[in-house]
């Protein structure tokens, strides 16, 4: 008898890497290369269901290694959701679902845990031959879900950014596997817990932040081959944000709490306060208590690559500047404090040490609208400065990538044209979902788990708190604490609501 027999299906996802080595069977075995057995499939509770939710669901749910079997959320249903395009989300589930007419006559963007529920169970209906499946259960609170379903493997987590370590940790805690969305959390303090959580568990976590991007290893070969020289400085700058932020008082208005919504729910850690519309979807992102603000939104799709590319750690310093907003009181200009929201444009600078052979680096970042002067290189092109982008900056040269690192090149463009580019020697990764599936299954870590994305993940929340601190700021990692900021330090934590500690 196999290992995997003699083990029940929890014990085997849970089991480590050398075990897996011998305990998996074959596919071929199983009838094929896209065949999964029932033993080896990942169970998953599904946690948020708003417009990434719904996203992510439709990428999750073909997985043959995945099964949905329940999905949670504290709104019921609603069609007042933000999307990036009129009927946008409406119209990926219609070609999902092979259903011309889903939707049809709502006013707005419908998301929540019923039309979760529905996407799950139409779905693998349609893959059943009875053409029907009513298997998958909807809740409102992913406690009850973790405490009501013995069988789940793993959590997904597609919450507002401010539960998603609540969440993974209950998780973990609970012998689960856990992946989130993009931050591991918006404070500091959650990211190291849900970094240690995971080693001491020894859960598969990942965080999604483009880590199946293919040509991270690529610039990173251009590098270490001398193409541009050692490098000095990297600039990443983003178009975001494009919900609202700068506010600074919170809402004033109390309307009421609609119908089919669990307001203390969604609240969950953050203390309590009355419901407004302007918290909720896709605005949380500009509220320092419930989001990361832009360089939370985006940063980690980048950060992830530049910190793959030049072997970052913990910076040594940080310190920013951003946008200010004045208004007229008593026939006066009166600058605004802001300290309820992420400023509607930013810079912010980090220094890191020397790593081997590559030298200390400064990483400067932009967002709304902001972006780095253009290079004479590009004036020599005659080429403008891109919207949004990534730009290496070494001894001997420059290197220009797309946002995320995508289409890499050096320039001016007759640079390019007379490079020789080195032989591929570094691994290239596979999807960031497989990468999580494969660690359930026992076998290599992503490359964007919690333990590996925890440098960059801190890197961003230390960018953050530079934010609402008007001062440049000496990082000690290894005190885990600022050195000359009590002001920065308190802001490492949340104000948690009783019930909700962590």
């Amino acid at each position: 008898m196999s290992t995997s027999q003699s083990l029940d299906r929890r014990q085997f996802l849970a089991s480590s890497t050398a075990l897996a080595a011998f305990s998996v069977v074959p596919r071929q075995v199983l009838g094929g290369a896209d065949h999964v057995s029932p033993s080896d499939k990942i169970v998953v509770g599904y946690v948020g269901t708003g417009t990434q939710g719904l996203r992510n669901l439709m990428d999750a749910l073909p997985r043959e290694a995945l099964h949905i079997a329940a999905v949670c959320d504290p709104n019921t249903q609603s069609d007042d959701y933000p999307e990036w395009g009129h009927n946008e989300i409406r119209d990926k589930i219609r070609r999902f679902l092979d259903e011309p007419r889903y939707g049809e006559g709502v006013r707005g963007c419908r998301c929540g845990r019923n039309v979760g529920r529905y996407v799950v169970e139409t779905y693998y209906g349609k893959k059943r031959p009875a053409g029907t499946y009513k298997g998958c259960k909807a809740y409102t609170d992913f406690r009850e879900m973790l405490a009501n379903e013995p069988d789940l493997d793993a959590l997904y987590i597609m919450t507002p950014e401010h539960l998603h370590t609540t969440i993974a940790v209950a998780a973990m805690r609970a012998g689960k596997h856990a992946i989130t969305h993009k931050p591991i959390s918006n404070v500091l303090y959650e990211i190291r817990l849900a970094r240690d959580t995971a080693e001491t568990t020894g859960a598969a976590t990942h965080l999604f932040c483009a880590a199946g991007n293919r040509e991270a290893p690529r610039i990173r070969e251009w590098i270490l081959a001398g193409a541009i020289g050692p490098v000095r400085e990297v600039h990443n700058w983003s178009t975001r944000p494009f919900w609202p932020q700068g506010m600074t008082e919170l809402p004033a208005e109390t309307p009421r709490v609609p119908d089919g919504l669990d307001w203390d729910l969604w609240l969950g850690p953050v203390p309590h306060r009355p419901y407004h519309p302007a918290y909720m979807h896709a605005v949380f992102r500009g509220w320092c208590d419930f989001g990361s603000g832009a360089l939370g939104d985006m940063g980690h799709y980048s950060f992830h690559q530049i910190f793959e590319i030049l072997g970052l750690g913990s910076p040594l310093t940080v310190e920013a500047s951003r946008s200010q907003f004045w208004k007229i009181a008593n026939l006066t200009w009166v600058r605004q404090d802001n300290r309820v929201s992420w400023p509607r444009a930013s810079t912010i600078h980090w220094r890191f040490a020397a790593r081997g052979s590559m030298p200390e680096v400064s990483l400067y970042w932009y967002d709304g609208g902001l972006r780095p002067p253009t290079p004479p290189e590009l004036d020599i092109d005659g080429v403008e400065m891109p919207a949004e982008g990534m730009l290496f900056v070494g001894d001997k040269g420059k290197i220009l990538a797309d946002f995320t690192a995508g289409n890499p090149r050096l320039i001016p463009a007759a640079r390019m044209r007379a490079f020789q580019p080195p032989a591929e020697t570094l691994p290239r990764p596979i999807d960031e979902l497989d990468q999580w599936i494969r660690a359930c299954h026992g076998g290599q870590p992503s490359d964007a788990s919690f333990q590996n994305a925890y440098a960059f993940s801190e890197t961003i929340a230390l960018g953050n708190i530079a934010l609402r601190v008007n001062k440049k700021l000496a990082w000690d990692a290894e005190r885990f604490r600022f050195a000359n900021s009590d002001e920065a330090n308190a802001l490492m934590r949340r104000t948690y609501r009783k019930g909700w500690e962590l």
